[in-house]
């Protein structure tokens, strides 16, 4: 899951990255509020945590110009501002949760699956589609109710299909949802991966739509 950090202290940033990244998380992290906007506007992440007391822009602008061009992407706020009335304005302005520092990691982690679990119209803690069910908390991944061991990269491709099952994802949006900033990506390493995914679960879950992309079925039936 590829999220954007937004935070101008170096010594907690480092730290939220760092302990994002344990939980399996791919970090992008900028460190002012210009820089915040521009990725915002990308749409090339799952979710953001941003800070507010940003430098060059104030974090809050950088949400409102995010929302204005229609941004969805899922936004935690984390901000020494405690003050309710600093709630209130956040979430008005399009936050999607709001969290005051200090942070507990755990804490943080849970809230962005569960925002990104929400904005792709999921309720439930595990993600299904057919006989594949996954759980983000753990990392684990069952098929037909029997675990299935996949690498790390495999489970992330994995998770970015469930998450938008039923939708054709091109190979270009797959690997801006796996791969952060100055990875080098060979061109047939999205290839390789569903390969394996398809060997390991099962071969029709996942499908080629020529000249188009890929798409996980939502069930065990045919995709029409």
């Amino acid at each position: 899951m590829r999220i954007l950090l937004a935070e101008d202290d170096e010594l907690l940033g480092s730290g939220i990255k760092a302990g994002l990244t344990q939980k399996g998380f791919h970090v992008d992290w900028v460190r002012d509020g210009v820089a915040a906007e521009r990725e915002l506007l990308t749409g090339e992440h799952q979710a953001v945590v941003l800070d507010l007391g940003l430098p060059r822009q104030d974090g809050m602008d950088s949400l409102k110009a995010a929302r204005a061009r229609r941004i969805a992407t899922p936004v935690l706020v984390l901000t020494a501002r405690d003050a309710v009335s600093a709630r209130i304005e956040g979430l008005d302005a399009g936050a999607d949760d709001y969290l005051v520092k200090p942070v507990d990691l755990h804490e943080l982690a849970a809230r962005l699956r569960a925002l990104v679990r929400r904005a792709h119209g999921q309720t439930q803690s595990r993600l299904t589609a057919g006989p594949v069910t996954l759980d983000p908390a753990s990392h684990q991944v069952w098929l037909d109710g029997a675990p299935v061991e996949l690498s790390g990269r495999e489970y992330d491709l994995l998770q970015v299909f469930m998450l938008n099952a039923g939708r054709v994802l091109s190979r270009e949006q797959i690997e801006q949802h796996l791969y952060k900033w100055g990875t080098e990506v060979a061109s047939n390493t999205v290839e390789v991966h569903i390969y394996n995914l398809r060997r390991k679960l099962r071969a029709d879950l996942i499908e080629t739509v020529r000249g188009v992309g890929y798409v996980l079925r939502r069930d065990s039936s045919p995709v029409a």
